[in-house]
């Protein structure tokens, strides 16, 4: 599988960037890989889904904690599979890993709309995040992300989950009039916002941070607005990694979005 860029990426641009936003692609996108090539294995008449999904979500964690340990050995990880070392807490540098975000669509052999999180917190601030969508062929991160253009519709496009409907996330739809796009994982939503598909991603029915981390660092990147539902930034790299709720939007939905959410 060949995996594209979100954009051509230079390699003076890489150069300046350093070695983290490169190493979080090249990991989540190889992990990507090694989850397709899974799924194409367990993938048969008759194969049990719950298998396909737990081998996948073990195999994925797997390969980016060694990877990470290779490439920067000081640095703490918090995943969604390991267990949480709380020494975190005082580490400078901490990469958020959700090594398989979409389960359920992992394990559907049709669906392309799971992804591989890989993000890096320092000192407390996000400043590294790589989506692979590994079915897509394309890895977004904040390396080389395109700016979101203006783009005025009448009404906005709302992405919302396939099986779950917060009533928060419904009333903004309806007080909005919009378009409502089904889609799967958080990642796969986000990404949707930062390639102009959709206008909003809210979400208010319970996350953790490795959930957001990687695509809330895209979707800053993008120039897109990242916060919680209520308005207030998101924090990460927290004692309880537990963060119920998110905003991504387009700049020109922001206000109207948290005006409704608000209510």
């Amino acid at each position: 599988m060949t995996t594209r860029a979100a954009t051509s990426t230079t390699s003076d641009a890489a150069a300046e960037a350093g070695p983290d936003a490169p190493a979080a692609v090249e990991i989540a996108t190889k992990a990507g890989q090694l989850l397709l090539g899974l799924r194409e294995q367990l993938s048969f008449p008759g194969a049990d889904p719950v298998k396909i999904k737990s081998v996948g979500d073990r195999l994925s964690h797997e390969y980016i904690s060694g990877a990470l340990r290779e490439r920067f050995p000081d640095d703490a990880v918090l995943s969604e599979e390991g267990a949480d070392d709380q020494a975190r807490l005082e580490a400078d540098r901490v990469w958020i890993v959700d090594p398989l975000d979409g389960t359920r669509e992992f394990g559907e052999a049709d669906r392309a709309d799971w992804a591989v999180h890989v993000a890096l917190v320092e000192r407390g601030v996000l400043t590294v995040g790589a989506v692979a969508m590994p079915a897509a062929e394309i890895t977004y991160s904040t390396l080389d992300v395109p700016r979101v253009q203006p783009q005025l519709r009448s009404a906005p496009r709302v992405v919302v989950s396939r099986t779950r409907r917060p009533e928060p996330v419904m009333a903004l739809a309806a007080a909005l009039d919009a378009e409502l796009i089904e889609m799967g994982s958080a990642g796969a939503k986000a990404m949707a916002v930062v390639r102009g598909d959709v206008d909003i991603y809210a979400h208010a029915g319970g996350q953790y941070e490795w959930d957001s981390a990687a695509p809330v660092a895209v979707a800053r990147a993008a120039g897109l607005h990242v916060s919680r539902i209520d308005g207030s930034e998101l924090v990460y790299n927290q004692a309880n990694p537990w963060l119920p709720d998110l905003l991504i939007c387009r700049p020109e939905w922001a206000d109207k979005a948290l005006e409704v959410l608000a209510r």
